[in-house]
């Protein structure tokens, strides 16, 4: 007797991903990035009010926010090798509890010692600095390769939020509370940042797919990314930082997208830093302009985020070293005599423009480079960048005094369209990506 075959049962489709922000383990870690954030904010500008308050001199405030630089920028590279070596998780936890207990030792110094604030401010940058690539890596281990460029775009408007709204908090909040407590509140942000997160669930190696599995400067698979890698003998500190700066070179989008921030962080953003407060008082004899001209880049900076959360453009790489290209608006506005309201569209689109290039920046480095060395290569671009940074403010004041405001700032804007320009010809860049295998 004939049987009817049974009918196929019909695939339902997938459901669609789960939004980022409704990711519990997502949440704890973007609830530590942001706790952190806030408090390396706030505390240049809490040492603001006890300068004020004439509980710290001008020049011992420049002597504590010194310290707290050279801290991070000598810790970033340490905390790069100990989150590749060593769990990130615990890397964050430890670093972020030193910078909380750098706290209170900042309140028991303020109007007592300075010797012992410019030691706190540099444990406090230390464990700034040793978070920063532990957070990078562990996001890579928290979020699934395809939803990681949402989870930094949520990332940094967090950050960018509480650039907009700490100042107005802070200044609420100093109206009931002093320095001491502001201090000791900044500790418990530490807290927060150091408890919040949570151990990374997904796979060290996961990576998008059609991803190349890591290999070596040669070209071989790297066996410290292998299954081995766990029993093989660790190399010395050193020998380790090195190897991170060789996986940065097996990616030349790196180097030149880190060559163009560079250009832009140390030229632009530091010309802009000096420059701006100037004209604002001679050019426009007001303050609104300076006020209204660096709200309008943190605006942008918000819209852009927004934006890249959900943008895949097709030539990533280029679409983001067009978006630090950008940045150039913002000197060239200074440099002719607009109307106040066309600076304030140029720091807008500046900043749109910084968050178009940094959250694929950030994507593309947690899913390009090999596992085992990310934590090494995202500190030497924090060391990179922020260690030059200070060096353009340094040389930009004086060079405005000896050539112009004018010139200046047009050298400035022209590296900043010039140099990303020329990063975008390095081979990969286009997609932030190696060719896929043949």
């Amino acid at each position: 007797m004939a049987t009817t075959p049974a009918p196929t049962a019909t695939k339902s489709p997938s459901p669609p991903p789960r939004s980022i922000v409704l990711d519990p383990a997502f949440l704890r870690l973007w609830a530590g990035t942001t706790a952190s954030g806030l408090a390396t904010w706030a505390l240049p500008f809490v040492l603001g009010l006890a300068v004020l308050h004439r509980d710290l001199g001008a020049a011992g405030l420049g002597l504590v926010l010194a310290a707290r630089t050279a801290g991070f920028l000598l810790a970033v590279a340490v905390g790069g090798v100990l989150a590749d070596r060593h769990s990130r998780r615990a890397v964050v936890l430890w670093s972020a509890l030193a910078a909380a207990a750098a706290a209170p030792l900042l309140a028991a110094g303020l109007g007592r010692s300075l010797v012992l604030m410019t030691f706190a401010a540099a444990l406090a940058g230390a464990g700034q600095g040793a978070c920063r690539p532990a957070f990078q890596a562990l996001t890579a281990e928290t979020v699934e390769p395809g939803r990681r460029q949402q989870a930094n775009a949520a990332m940094t408007m967090a950050v960018r939020g509480s650039t907009l709204a700490g100042p107005a908090l802070t200044a609420l909040l100093a109206a009931f509370l002093d320095v001491r407590t502001l201090l000791l509140g900044i500790g418990a942000l530490w807290l927060v940042a150091a408890l919040a997160p949570g151990k990374g669930s997904v796979a060290a190696g996961a990576a998008e797919p059609g991803a190349e599995p890591a290999a070596g400067a040669d070209g071989v698979p790297d066996p410290a990314s292998g299954p081995s890698a766990d029993r093989a003998p660790r190399a010395g500190f050193r020998a380790e930082f090195l190897e991170g700066i060789r996986e940065a070179r097996r990616h030349p989008w790196f180097l030149g997208g880190l060559a163009a921030l560079v250009a832009v962080i140390a030229l632009g953003y530091s010309a802009t830093s000096v420059a701006l407060p100037l004209i604002s008082r001679d050019r426009y004899g007001t303050e609104w302009v300076l006020a209204a001209a660096m709200t309008a880049y943190t605006v942008g900076a918000l819209g852009g985020a927004l934006v890249i959360a959900r943008w895949r453009p097709r030539s990533q790489g280029w679409a983001a070293l067009a978006g630090l290209g950008a940045y150039g608006v913002a000197p060239l506005s200074l440099t002719l005599p607009v109307h106040p309201a066309v600076v304030v569209a140029a720091y807008a689109v500046a900043g749109i423009g910084i968050e178009l290039f940094n959250v694929p920046w950030f994507t593309a480095t947690q899913r390009e480079v090999s596992p085992d060395k990310l934590a090494r290569v995202s500190s030497l671009d924090f060391l990179v960048s922020y260690g030059l940074a200070p060096v353009g403010l340094a040389l930009i004041a004086p060079a405005i005094g000896r050539f112009g405001v004018t010139p200046v700032l047009a050298v400035c804007a022209a590296a900043c369209f010039l140099v990303p320009a020329a990063a975008a010809l390095v081979p990969t860049a286009r997609h932030f990506a190696r060719p896929p295998a043949r």
